[in-house]
């Protein structure tokens, strides 16, 4: 089923009847008591860590729905934040739900309120984007040393743990493993990186099953109860960098289907990087549309809700 058969919904932010924790550059997040949020992904979109103008249809769905597919997938090796998605077991009121069903059906989550590390694991199993870039310069990514004459999107011999700061505004930056350490301990330092990976390389196999390569990702680790468990958002083309494996070929530009699509678009434009962005052309709207719609129904074999 193509993105032109799913109805084009859009939700650019959210106003609901409970305290809100945060908004983001794509999710509204709120308090439900003391010890549960409600996580709604919106259809904004970042591109260079500015949030662009122009929405992108049915975004927040995809987004919310297929990380509810990747924490089921990865729910035995890793606990997550994950309690329900089903908006009739939330314990919210008939008034509430009647008011507010529309805008919260498939791009919610209730979760429970884990406390966040304060690190971006980034892990990369092929050479692209940034890490492209610094490669060229330097013959290494984010530290480490590569082997020479590789090309663009060329896949590593092995993955490599590539971890950054979590910038609520601006640009993360990347720090090193001693950096993670400092900043959590030792222990779950460790754990992270193992857990990072091995999740990369599991969710690397499968997609591959299904036609995609997923070049690198970035997770979120929080704690709940004294535990580490998987928080935010897993696998997404927001948050990986999604490849047509029947196109793919190690010495240029990947057919994508992520984001990939709106900062080719802003590269071009003469942009400089800085707030406010421009708004998109509507032929990136679409294209990028339905590339996040067959990313999930190629990944999941779910449709759309």
């Amino acid at each position: 089923m193509g993105a032109e058969t799913i109805k084009c919904e859009t939700v650019w932010e959210t106003n609901l009847s409970l305290p809100l924790v945060n908004r983001g550059k794509v999710r509204d997040i709120y308090a439900v008591g003391g010890d549960k949020l409600l996580i709604v992904t919106t259809d904004r979109l970042s591109a260079f860590d500015v949030v662009m103008p122009t929405p992108i249809p049915n975004k927040g769905k995809v987004l919310n729905q297929i990380s509810l597919f990747w924490f089921e997938k990865f729910k035995d090796l890793i606990p997550n934040h994950v309690i329900t998605a089903d908006l009739d077991r939330m314990g919210f009121d008939q008034d509430f739900l009647r008011q507010f069903r529309s805008v919260l059906a498939g791009r919610s989550v209730l979760v429970h309120r884990a406390k966040p590390l304060p690190v971006e694991c980034v892990v990369r199993g092929f050479l692209a984007g940034s890490g492209w870039k610094d490669y060229l310069k330097t013959g290494k990514v984010c530290g480490h040393a590569l082997r020479p004459g590789l090309k663009q999107c060329e896949e590593l011999l092995e993955p490599i743990f590539t971890p950054a700061t979590k910038a609520t505004v601006g640009h993360d930056e990347n720090i090193s493993l001693d950096d993670v350490v400092n900043l959590i301990g030792k222990s779950l330092a460790r754990d992270v990186k193992r857990l990072t990976l091995q999740i990369y390389k599991e969710g690397v196999e499968y997609a591959k099953t299904r036609g995609i390569i997923i070049a690198d990702a970035k997770f979120e680790f929080g704690i709940l109860n004294d535990k580490l468990i998987l928080i935010d958002e897993v696998f997404t083309p927001d948050s990986s960098r999604f490849w047509s494996k029947e196109t793919y070929k190690p010495g240029q530009d990947q057919l994508s289907y992520d984001k990939q699509i709106v900062r080719d678009f802003l590269e071009k434009s003469g942009w400089d990087k800085t707030p406010p962005g421009p708004a998109l052309a509507q032929h990136v709207v679409e294209k990028t549309t339905a590339a996040y719609i067959n990313a999930y129904k190629r990944l999941t074999g779910w449709n759309l809700l």
